[in-house]
């Protein structure tokens, strides 16, 4: 039987402790004797405040930006027993993360206290597998657009005091009026309570600003609703006519193939929908949008915020300038601009070896330019055409819209070119 070894990291651990609005009282044994060993014990004013006179190590307070402070606090204690003190489970939504990230995972021991997730599915009876979680600690009301759903149970961690009336202000904005809503504050402490109402009728004064938001979603029926797939109605976006139409959208969004925490270049954003949507398939992906028009720039930062995705990067300027500095893209868009000197070998050029091009053009010089590139690149070439039904007299008939031309394409080293390509070089 082959022996296991444990490697010991070069520098003693740092231990994470959660605690819970129980403060001591509701700590595991191992953890209270770790914090009665600590000879420096990290945190914020609240969790520092919890501990009781035996543990006497040095108190730290976290200062003000947290990451950037992390390797300097850890560099100044070096050799010391160092803990840091957590709210709940410090892997969830809590600092674990960022210490794990900037001083390495292998210098933690992480001893996790029930998270307030975990409580107020106790409280609720909800399973925790069936409910969905959205932090607004850091991050705007809108993100939770996202996860409105009629009949869907959803739980908000807090920012503070104030969150609870801007989530119902939201929610009642979105046509979710008459979602239930209950806060549940000090959760597992002495001073826990609930309070409830409807998002449309709240009227609750700020209580205390630890606390979490159980929604039970329910709809108006006045606002559209928002699907889960690529190809939201045209009305859903604030546009000028410069906009992906829903069908042709739901085909770009299919090639463009968006996976967890992908990155894409939506470039000639016109109203940012395929970012927008590209942004929707995973709270995790990201996007820029890269649009010359100033207004249009605006308008597509206020469809990102209305659609739930307000992290959308909107860069108000010409491709392929523009394009300087972004993040490599796994997956890139060209929506417009394709005839403009050098954006498409920019773009071309800025993916690595895996990424997804996708062009769309409805004029004979631009499907000229991705007739070339199918050419020497392969991928595929397809053209995209809708007719809707309309009265015609006391009929009905079919009025087609403009036929778009799409070109996908799949970057490799050696990719092989089409047999029907090859014949025509031939």
């Amino acid at each position: 039987m082959q022996a296991v070894t444990r490697a010991e990291p070069a520098t003693p651990a740092v231990t994470v402790v959660g605690v819970g609005a129980d403060g001591w009282s509701g700590l595991a044994p191992a953890a209270r004797e770790t914090l009665r060993q600590a000879e420096v014990v990290i945190g914020g004013k609240r969790q520092l405040a919890l501990l009781p006179g035996e543990c006497t190590g040095k108190r730290v307070t976290w200062p003000s930006p947290l990451r950037p402070a992390v390797p300097g606090l850890f560099a100044e204690h070096e050799g010391r027993r160092v803990c840091v003190l957590a709210s709940g489970d410090p892997m969830f939504y809590g600092i674990g993360r960022a210490l794990a990230e900037v001083a390495g995972p292998e210098r933690l021991r992480v001893l996790p206290h029930p998270s307030s997730v975990s409580h107020a599915c106790a409280r609720l009876g909800w399973p925790v597998e069936d409910t969905e979680v959205v932090t607004l600690v850091g991050r705007p009301t809108h993100n939770l657009t996202l996860a409105l759903h009629e009949g869907r149970r959803v739980l908000v961690l807090s920012e503070g005091a104030g969150t609870p009336a801007e989530v119902a202000r939201l929610l009642t904005a979105r046509g979710f009026g008459p979602t239930r809503m209950r806060v549940l504050e000090q959760l597992g402490g002495e001073f826990e309570q609930q309070v409830a109402g409807t998002a449309e009728e709240w009227t609750q004064s700020p209580g205390d600003p630890l606390n979490v938001i159980a929604l039970e979603c329910r709809r108006t029926g006045t606002e559209p609703r928002q699907a889960l797939v690529p190809g939201l109605p045209d009305e859903a976006y604030e546009n000028d006519g410069q906009l992906t139409k829903r069908h042709v959208r739901a085909a770009t969004l299919a090639a463009l193939a968006p996976a967890p925490g992908e990155m894409l270049w939506d470039v000639g954003g016109g109203a940012g929908s395929v970012a927008v949507e590209w942004m929707r398939a995973h709270r995790s992906c990201r996007a820029a949008s890269v649009e010359r028009d100033p207004a249009r720039a605006a308008r597509i930062a206020r469809n990102a915020e209305a659609l739930g995705v307000p992290s959308l990067h909107v860069v108000t300027g010409s491709a392929p300038g523009a394009l300087t500095g972004l993040p490599t893209p796994d997956a890139v868009f060209v929506g417009g601009g394709l005839t403009a000197p050098g954006v498409l070998d920019a773009c071309w050029e800025a993916l690595a070896e895996g990424g997804r091009l996708v062009a769309n053009t409805v004029t004979l010089e631009s499907e000229a330019v991705l007739a070339d590139r199918y050419r020497r690149h392969g991928g595929e070439l397809v053209r995209l055409a809708v007719s809707q039904a309309v009265p015609v007299g006391g009929f009905t008939g079919w009025r087609q819209a403009m036929p778009v031309t799409q070109w996908s394409v799949t970057k490799s080293r050696s990719g092989p070119v089409p047999e029907a390509v090859r014949g025509e070089e031939k």
